[in-house]
């Protein structure tokens, strides 16, 4: 299953210092950070597609981490 967040940032730089900080805690809410895209239009704009091995932790995570760095949507996804 993977996760997609989409959130806005002011501060890019300080926002990705800090999310590189929290690796740790991103693992053990069953995360691996697939890839990090930022919109090439707004550059406020961070994408992140996540691996999520067990959804009742990444869930758990996500309640911790909303508003972190801005307002985020986040999406589980299945393969079709």
């Amino acid at each position: 299953m993977q996760l997609l967040c989409q959130l806005d940032t002011n501060d890019f730089p300080g926002w990705k210092r800090d999310f590189d900080s929290e690796a740790t805690e991103r693992m053990e809410a069953g995360l691996t950070l697939l890839q990090m895209w930022r919109d090439a239009d707004s550059r406020s704009r961070v994408i992140l597609l996540f691996e999520a091995n067990d959804r009742p932790r990444a869930e758990q995570w996500l309640r911790k981490e909303q508003g972190f760095g801005g307002p985020m949507t986040a999406t589980f996804l299945e393969f079709a």
